[in-house]
C-alpha cells in the first residue's frame, strides 16, 4: 500500500475520457475516500471511440465531456482538464510536452498517475492503443526533466509556471507492475462510473459480466479485484 503520511495532490493523465475509470477507479476512489485530492488532465476528447450500440455520433465529444464528468463525479474527482489533441493521433512531441509541464506546475501535484508506454501488448488479446503509449511516453518526459528544471522552456516562468518536485509517478497498465493494490471493496464504486460511460461500453448486462471475469479468486472461493502499477519514488 501506498505509505503517504500526509494529504496527496494527485493528477491523473491519461489520453481518453474513460481512461482513468478502466485503469486505476477502484485505486482512485480508494485515494479520495481517504482524502487524497485528485483532479484529471486528458490530451484528447476521444471522439473516435464508440461502441456498436451506440448511434449517436454527430455530438460524440460533448457526449464524452458530459460522461466523462458523470464518472469523475462518482469518484469524488475534482477538476477534468482537455488537451485538445485528436483521438488515435497523440503523438509525442515538444508542443505536447510543455502543455503537460504548464498543467503540472499549474496543479503542483505530489502524484502522477499516466500509462506505461513500454507496453505494448495486453494478456495475449490486444495490442495497447497508440494514444495510451503516447500519453505515457509524453508524461515521464515531462516529469523528468522538465517539470522540476526552470532551464526547459523558460518561457514558462515569464508565465509565472516556477519548477515544481513531483513526488512519485505512478504508471498504470504497467508491463513490470511493482505494487499491486486491492479494491475489492472499490471495485462496485468503480463500475458505477464506468457505466456512466454509455458510448463506449455496450451492452450494460455483457459489460458487467465481462468486468466480473476481472475477478481473482481465493482459496477460501471469495473473489478479490487488483490494480496494478509500476511506482517510482523520487528520492
Amino acid at each position: 500500500m501506498e505509505d503517504w503520511p500526509s494529504k496527496k495532490r494527485i493528477l491523473v493523465i491519461l489520453a481518453h475520457p474513460d481512461d482513468p475509470e478502466f485503469f486505476c477507479g477502484g485505486t482512485i476512489v480508494k485515494w479520495t475516500n481517504k482524502g487524497h485530492h485528485v483532479d484529471y488532465l486528458l490530451m484528447t476528447k476521444g471522439e473516435k471511440g464508440i461502441n456498436p450500440h451506440f448511434d449517436n455520433q454527430k455530438d460524440i465529444v460533448r457526449i464524452r465531456i458530459e460522461e466523462q464528468r458523470c464518472a469523475a463525479d462518482r469518484l469524488n474527482v475534482g477538476r477534468i482538464h482537455y488537451l485538445d489533441y485528436f483521438d488515435g493521433m497523440l503523438t509525442p512531441g515538444l508542443e505536447v510536452r510543455k502543455k503537460v509541464i504548464a498543467r503540472i506546475r499549474k496543479n503542483k501535484p505530489d502524484i502522477i498517475v499516466t500509462c506505461d508506454p513500454t507496453t505494448y501488448f495486453m494478456h495475449g488479446r490486444y495490442i495497447n492503443h497508440p494514444d495510451h503509449r503516447a500519453a505515457g511516453k509524453i508524461v515521464l518526459n515531462a516529469v523528468f526533466p522538465g517539470v522540476d528544471n526552470r532551464l526547459y522552456f523558460p518561457s514558462l516562468l515569464e508565465e509565472g509556471l516556477l519548477p515544481h518536485h513531483v513526488e512519485e509517478v505512478w504508471a498504470s497498465l504497467p508491463k513490470e507492475p511493482n505494487i499491486v493494490l486491492d479494491v475489492t471493496q472499490e471495485w462496485p464504486i468503480k463500475l458505477a462510473a464506468l457505466e456512466c460511460h454509455q458510448s463506449q461500453i455496450g451492452e450494460i448486462a455483457e459489460f458487467r459480466d465481462r468486468m466480473t471475469h476481472k475477478g481473482i479468486k481465493n482459496k477460501d472461493g471469495t473473489v478479490r479485484y487488483e490494480e496494478k502499477f509500476h511506482r517510482i519514488v523520487f528520492k
